[in-house]
């Protein structure tokens, strides 16, 4: 008798062979962290140190970077489980750390609808919904999202308890993030998931899909302004679109079905439960893979963030392009002075390594 279908709460039952399971998360967040740590932490500095965070659109994807961050920040904890396969920590880490994983998915989910919601407002209504585009509106609706995730981060911490096993040595073991018992799915686990499904996940798809739909419509007609803000727009839209149906879609829509089976409100045989699960812990990787995903929404969207980088790394190319043109200086001889400073701006671009950030009131995200 398993942990995957104990019902007994006083039987510790032997713990079950996820070895093979432990190993593939153990190399997808291994990846996820070397990628995700480096990337949401510049991402998050730029926002906040170079382009100060004064656009609607910065200022959700400052958020959604400081989401990203906190969560590649607790993956170590993750790894130190799988490569161990099971808990060695005291059990309000492993709530946290569980905790910390729904936080960062249900806040990803809102704050990449709020992006799109923008720009439904500034292109389908830009008159009607102006007061709505401040900095200041949005700066207090990513408050209110936190206050959100925070207050459903106290249930999901609490039905993260480790839960015993008992190995193969006899010895008694911990496990975390997994084989939560039946009692608790009939009781209040299959409600708390879905109604963090219907919240952080359904209403922002939902909201995706409707603001998406109406800003492609508009952008498709005969009379719209054929422009590079346009081509940005849709680039953004349809990068947010594809994370969420990606990492968002697969993973919570498993989830619903492994919790009405568990919960034994849809019968089902042990065989399809335990199909049903292998595929969860699959998805359940594409859901965390979000955070290595959205600075590439960052860099390819954002004109002011992909500017500001390459102002970053201007210094760093500077004495690479002087050493390259004092070596052609001895190859080819002395170079009119007027030449070689007409040669300097075609090298290091427009805006010199010293130059400051200029970015417009209200798109400058784009």
């Amino acid at each position: 008798m398993s942990c995957l279908n104990s019902n007994n709460s006083s039987f510790i039952p032997e713990c079950p062979d996820y070895r093979t399971t432990h190993r593939l998360h153990m190399v997808v967040y291994s990846l996820v962290l070397a990628a995700g740590l480096p990337l949401n932490a510049l991402a998050l500095w730029v926002f906040l140190r170079a382009l100060r965070v004064h656009s609607v659109v910065s200022v959700y994807m400052c958020n959604l970077a400081a989401s990203d961050l906190l969560f590649t920040l607790s993956l170590p904890l993750r790894l130190a489980y799988y490569a161990q396969h099971h808990w060695r920590f005291p059990d309000l880490v492993c709530q946290v750390a569980g905790a910390i994983f729904q936080m960062n998915m249900y806040g990803s989910c809102i704050f990449l609808a709020l992006i799109n919601a923008d720009r439904y407002a500034a292109i389908v209504h830009p008159l009607r919904l102006r007061h709505l585009r401040r900095p200041r509106v949005a700066r207090r609706l990513c408050l209110g999202v936190w206050v959100l995730i925070l207050v459903a981060a106290v249930p999901a911490a609490l039905v993260h308890r480790p839960s015993e096993c008992t190995a193969q040595d006899g010895a008694r073991v911990r496990l975390c993030f997994e084989c939560f018992s039946n009692q608790l799915w009939r009781g209040h686990l299959l409600p708390l998931v879905l109604l963090a499904e219907t919240l952080g996940f359904l209403l922002p798809l939902a909201a995706m899909l409707y603001s998406s739909a109406r800003v492609f419509w508009v952008l498709a007609r005969p009379d719209a302004t054929r422009s590079e803000r346009r081509r940005k727009t849709v680039r953004l839209l349809l990068a947010n679109l594809v994370i969420f149906l990606l990492c968002f879609v697969p993973y919570n829509t498993t989830l619903a079905v492994y919790g009405l089976l568990r919960s034994s409100l849809q019968p089902a045989s042990s065989e399809a439960l335990g199909a049903v699960r292998r595929l969860l812990m699959v998805v359940v990787l594409l859901a965390g893979s979000n955070c290595v995903l959205d600075p590439l929404v960052y860099y390819f969207s954002a004109e002011g963030f992909r500017n500001t980088l390459r102002d970053l790394g201007a210094p760093l190319r500077a004495p690479m392009l002087a050493a390259n043109e004092t070596q052609t200086q001895r190859a080819s001889g002395p170079r009119p002075a007027d030449t070689l400073h007409a040669a300097r701006p075609a090298l290091l671009g427009p805006d010199g390594p010293g130059a400051p950030f200029l970015q417009g009131p209200e798109d400058s995200g784009l």
